[in-house]
């Protein structure tokens, strides 16, 4: 299937619960794929249920990669992920196997395809201290310290966005040069010779709100309480990127006694929904060149998409 001058990589896009892992799972028993995850929660090895994780009947019917991998006490970055993602990309390669990279976060796909700042991973260390720094300050002080020492970074950034302030602080802590100048240097592309193809399946939102709401109730059926439990037992700060995912605050405020269980799943389904409103309203504007699957998933879908892919390994250059 491959060679060294042809390196076929497929991506299969989409929002939360929109299908996209059993369209995968799909083209991976046909084109003898191997599945990598591009979602940045499925890297968290505490969160399986919340992140809907593939379950060990999908994970004996082709191989995942990048799934659980990392403890929450790490951050995963988009430079991070793109790193664990080409190095996986390329062993498909070598074993003659297709890469399927399958997931939802837009700053990974958009890393891998159009490529990266060149910034070094960020010691746990420094992260700490910088996030101790923004608790012990609050964010108001803690944007003035940022902004005193790299001014052109902080006109970019918003006050309130703790995820932002805190990677901008770390960045400059951990190389003495801002987010801004490093955007400035000359990108990380894709290795030589990679050619995408991308789907993207976006199935009419009346749809995906009404998986959206039926997935989060089996998650609470399937232990996601349990799953939370576990997660604030780490002592994690609130800050962790692990901690930001859709259901996690919500189930911990009902764990504190401070609202209902019924509460605090309606607000996860509610949050759930604009996450993948979020979603839908980027992959529309992104992904160039992608083909763009609309319907629900059936077996006539699968075909389709098949057919595709059939053509792109067929046409594509060697």
């Amino acid at each position: 299937m491959t060679n060294n001058l042809f390196k076929p990589v497929l991506i299969v896009a989409g929002p939360t619960a929109s299908g996209k892992s059993a369209l995968a799972l799909d083209l991976a028993g046909h084109f003898d794929g191997v599945i990598i995850n591009a979602d940045s929660m499925q890297v968290y090895k505490e969160l399986c249920v919340l992140s809907a994780r593939p379950d060990a009947t999908e994970t004996a019917r082709a191989p995942h990669r990048l799934y659980g991998v990392l403890s929450g006490r790490e951050a995963c970055s988009a430079g991070k992920w793109r790193d664990m993602a080409l190095a996986e990309i390329t062993e498909c390669h070598v074993q003659g196997k297709l890469p399927i990279i399958t997931g939802g976060t837009g700053m990974y796909l958009n890393a891998l395809l159009n490529g990266i700042a060149p910034i070094p991973d960020v010691p746990a260390a420094i992260r700490d201290e910088v996030t101790a720094d923004l608790a012990t300050l609050g964010h108001t002080a803690f944007f003035e310290k940022l902004q005193s020492r790299d001014p052109e970074t902080a006109t970019t950034l918003d006050p309130a966005n703790t995820q932002r302030l805190i990677r901008a602080a770390e960045v400059l802590a951990a190389t003495g040069k801002g987010l801004a100048a490093w955007h400035r240097e000359p990108i990380l592309p894709p290795p030589p010779g990679m050619v995408f193809q991308s789907f993207c399946y976006m199935p009419p939102r009346d749809v995906l709100y009404a998986r959206c709401d039926l997935r989060f109730n089996k998650m609470i059926e399937q232990g996601a309480i349990d799953e939370v439990r576990g997660l604030l037992a780490l002592g994690l700060p609130e800050t962790a990127p692990v901690m930001k995912a859709v259901g996690v605050r919500e189930i911990s405020a009902f764990l504190a006694g401070e609202i209902t269980l019924d509460d605090a799943c309606d607000m996860a389904r509610r949050e759930t929904r604009r996450y993948a409103k979020r979603q839908l309203t980027w992959f529309r504007h992104q992904l160039p060149g992608k083909i763009t699957l609309d319907a629900q998933y059936s077996e006539s879908l699968s075909e389709e998409l098949r057919n595709h892919v059939h053509q792109f390994l067929l046409t594509t250059p060697k």
